[in-house]
């Protein structure tokens, strides 16, 4: 078992640490969180062990999880790797691209492991339809939230966008060439709805809107490719294959045939691959300790992550042109 240890203690930081506590992969030293109120709540009602200082919690570990305010997120991973310790930090991996990068070079000049929160590549949908997404060439995403103060300190773009965007950079294998996007600030003084374009080298667009002040929650992606559309939701956990082929010369009365302006005859075929259920943040902890554990490459490394920053940070950088 490796010894784990958290930063930070807000909503998420709990989750980390019950999850922590109930694997069989860890062994959970404790926490440290700068508020000593809740510090003493969290020890005296689950008995977790609450440290007095940052570094005394880093070096009781092997590893250390970032759940701090994403301000703070390069303060605390720079002394987690000079450390000597592997890193987990939650998406956005760092409020600027720079400090990304910085992360990103000493974890590789200290050799040590480092992955980046992004849950929803560990969601049961997006894990049975991953393998399937070939080459796609349209992509759309709607991650829709209500409000919550919450995360309201960095962007939507920060806060729900870059899952999407994640995904889909894990799925196009192409270079980012253009970003065109817009935002609008309704209730914080960040933008709560985006929309983004994203172009790509081999021809692939990515149509992205995120907004954490709707009516409704909703976190569907669709991929269209050659022959195939592929419809993931990451909120019920469903997904659904819709295959395009050559209709063979005889078909049954149920079958599904279409014919198109040349007389080209397709056969729809619908496939709904089996979803294992899972816990997609115990997944991804234990994830990154196989990796450790491997001395492999993580699910979502720290270059990823980066990406992912990097591109939000240009659909960004589009509102200040509006």
């Amino acid at each position: 078992m490796l010894k784990a240890g958290v930063l930070g203690a807000g909503h998420l930081g709990k989750i980390h640490l019950k999850l922590l506590q109930q694997s069989t992969k860890y062994d959970l030293v404790g926490f440290y969180d700068a508020n000593t109120d809740v510090s003493q709540k969290l020890e005296n009602e689950f008995g977790y062990k609450s440290f007095s200082s940052m570094e005394s919690l880093i070096d009781a570990s092997d590893m250390v999880v970032v759940v701090t305010p994403t301000s703070t997120h390069y303060e605390c991973a720079e002394k987690v790797i000079n450390a000597g310790k592997h890193l987990f930090i939650e998406k956005p991996i760092a409020q600027t691209v720079a400090q990304a990068e910085r992360i990103r070079d000493l974890a590789k000049q200290m050799r040590v492991r480092g992955q980046v929160g992004q849950v929803e590549r560990f969601n049961p949908a997006f894990q049975a339809i991953k393998n399937k997404i070939h080459n796609p060439m349209f992509i759309e995403t709607h991650r829709l939230a209500e409000f919550n103060p919450r995360g309201t300190d960095v962007s939507v773009v920060l806060d729900l966008m870059i899952h999407d965007i994640d995904a889909i950079l894990s799925v196009v294998d192409s270079t980012v060439k253009n970003v065109s996007a817009s935002g609008v600030s309704v209730i914080s003084e960040t933008p709560d709805i985006a929309n983004a374009r994203i172009e790509f080298e081999n021809g692939c667009v990515a149509n992205l809107t995120a907004s954490r002040i709707s009516l409704k929650k909703m976190r569907k992606a669709r991929f269209f490719q050659r022959d195939a559309y592929i419809s993931v939701d990451f909120l019920e956990k469903n997904c659904e294959v819709v295959k395009m082929k050559d209709a063979p010369k005889e078909t049954d009365d149920f079958a599904m045939v279409l014919t198109n302006a040349e007389g080209i005859k397709k056969q729809i075929y619908f496939e709904n691959p089996k979803i294992e259920a899972n816990n997609a943040i115990l997944d991804e902890l234990e994830s990154f300790y196989e990796a450790i554990k491997a001395d492999r490459t993580p699910e979502v490394s720290l270059r990823q992550g980066t990406e992912a920053l990097r591109v939000a940070m240009l659909i960004i950088e589009n509102f200040k042109k509006i």
